[in-house]
């Protein structure tokens, strides 16, 4: 029983960490971002199993993490704020041509970054040809072009 709790507490504890650090897909992780999750995920596997390195122990540690992703699912379905904590909002980063730098200080975006999905996502080359900006709740930017 110490292992579920202690996968539960881990997976809490990661949750609100990932979602503390800010909103990248996998995509658009750096190289910085990929060494910081190997290492969290030696350091998580250490604190999950503790002594214990049975068959048994991990089986049940993995249905627990399962378990509690299968649950959070539930809940966000059934309560928006509950969505919105674990989620977030989408943040517009630019709205009708203008720049938000508060907003772009506090996502951790800069405009190349806004660039870089213009171009792939509308082929546009320009910041003056981007109407809407939007960092969505996935990480993800999404351009409306002017």
């Amino acid at each position: 029983m110490e292992s579920a709790a202690r996968g539960i507490t881990i997976y809490f504890i990661l949750l609100v960490a990932l979602r503390l650090s800010g909103r990248r897909t996998v995509a658009q992780m750096t190289t910085f971002d990929f060494v910081l999750l190997l290492i969290i995920a030696e350091t998580t596997q250490q604190a999950l199993l503790g002594d214990d390195f049975s068959i048994v122990n991990a089986s049940l540690l993995i249905l627990t993490l399962f378990g509690v992703d299968i649950v959070l699912s539930y809940l966000k379905q059934w309560s928006p704020k509950i969505a919105l904590v674990l989620e977030g909002t989408p943040t517009v980063l630019i709205a009708n041509g203008n720049v938000d730098d508060r907003a772009l200080k506090r996502a951790r975006v800069n405009i190349d970054d806004i660039l870089v999905a213009a171009r792939e996502q509308q082929g546009l080359a320009r910041l003056d040809q981007i109407k809407f900006a939007v960092l969505e709740a996935d990480g993800g930017i999404s351009i409306i072009p002017r």
